[in-house]
């Protein structure tokens, strides 16, 4: 995504404050309708929540033109707290583990919501390799990318850019409702065996970075299997 997290939830508060009165109910009524369906596990459309939420489908699209629009509003209500997420620490391995004890609570809480939102993201690209998406605007993902790499920043002046973004793309994927899917369905995994496994793999791999860094220094890196 171009847009930060930050800027995203600013636009966000800015456009609820536009909304007073009436029009500031409806857009609620109409996100918490789609929220309780996604939780049950469906992925509606701006029809389907319309027609739950006993709104009229003109007023249901003027909020959400599109069914991306829409589930992209739910999955930013679902992540709430995590958007706006920030650390004092200047320890990378620190402020990896407290993004990770704000966010996989939260991850587990909206699971439902964020499996719904993966399911249409799956079903778009299944449609486009058809050639039947049509002009069904894409769900975007990506909120994790800029979350990484704030959490790793304090990296930023000891990893050749080259190896910050690795090491943020490698880092993204113990984070995320993928890592339920993995953990928890996959290994069957209860919540506090996925979290301890997800947080461990996290610190490895910063861990690992940050050791390569200081060889690389040293002139004493083993070369890369792949870049």
């Amino acid at each position: 995504m171009d847009v930060s997290r930050q800027q995203a939830a600013a636009g966000d508060d800015a456009k609820e404050a536009a909304e007073r009165g009436p029009r500031a109910r409806t857009r609620r009524l109409m996100l918490e309708t789609a929220t309780r369906l996604m939780q049950a596990g469906v992925t509606p459309s701006v029809s389907e929540v319309a027609e739950a939420a006993e709104v009229s489908r003109a007023t249901a699209y003027r909020y959400f033109p599109s069914q991306a629009a829409l589930v992209h509003a739910v999955v930013d209500e679902g992540l709430g707290p995590i958007l706006t997420w920030q650390s004092a620490s200047k320890d990378p391995q620190r402020r990896v583990a407290e993004l990770f004890d704000t966010a996989m609570p939260r991850i587990e809480a909206f699971e439902a919501t964020f499996k719904a939102a993966l399911k249409l993201s799956l079903d778009q690209w299944a449609q486009r390799q058809a050639g039947t998406l049509g002009g069904e605007p894409q769900f975007t993902r990506g909120h994790r990318v800029q979350l990484l790499k704030d959490a790793i920043a304090p990296l930023k002046g000891q990893l050749p850019p080259r190896e910050f973004k690795r090491l943020a793309q490698a880092l993204s994927m113990m984070f995320g409702v993928e890592v339920l899917i993995v953990l928890k369905d996959i290994w069957g995994l209860d919540s506090r065996g996925m979290r301890s496994v997800a947080q461990w793999a996290a610190g490895v791999l910063v861990r690992a970075a940050m050791a390569e860094a200081v060889l690389e220094g040293e002139g004493l890196a083993p070369v890369a299997a792949a870049k």
